[in-house]
């Protein structure tokens, strides 16, 4: 039966806003974001983690990172041909 307990080992993570509650998605979001604290981006939250990954996951948990899923974004509208010239 598996452990509902949140540990240091057994880190339950899922983003509030996400209805799939993408494992995923949750993942790339806070490596990127861990990535932007590694560059010199400022937390969200005050922290005394020094690891940008614990920072960066939390603050995706909680919200504070917003992010786009360009898979379900709408495609960019076609572009209309150029005229041609009729001789």
């Amino acid at each position: 039966m598996p452990d509902n307990k949140t540990t240091p080992n057994n880190i339950v993570a899922s983003i509030p806003d996400d209805p799939d509650q993408s494992t995923y998605r949750f993942i790339i979001v806070a490596a990127k974001r861990a990535r932007q604290l590694q560059s010199g981006a400022r937390p969200f939250l005050p922290t005394t983690s020094k690891k940008s990954t614990i920072t960066a996951m939390e603050e995706v948990r909680r919200g504070l990172v917003k992010y786009e899923d360009r898979t379900t974004a709408e495609p960019p509208p076609p572009e209309e041909p150029a005229p041609t010239e009729e001789i």
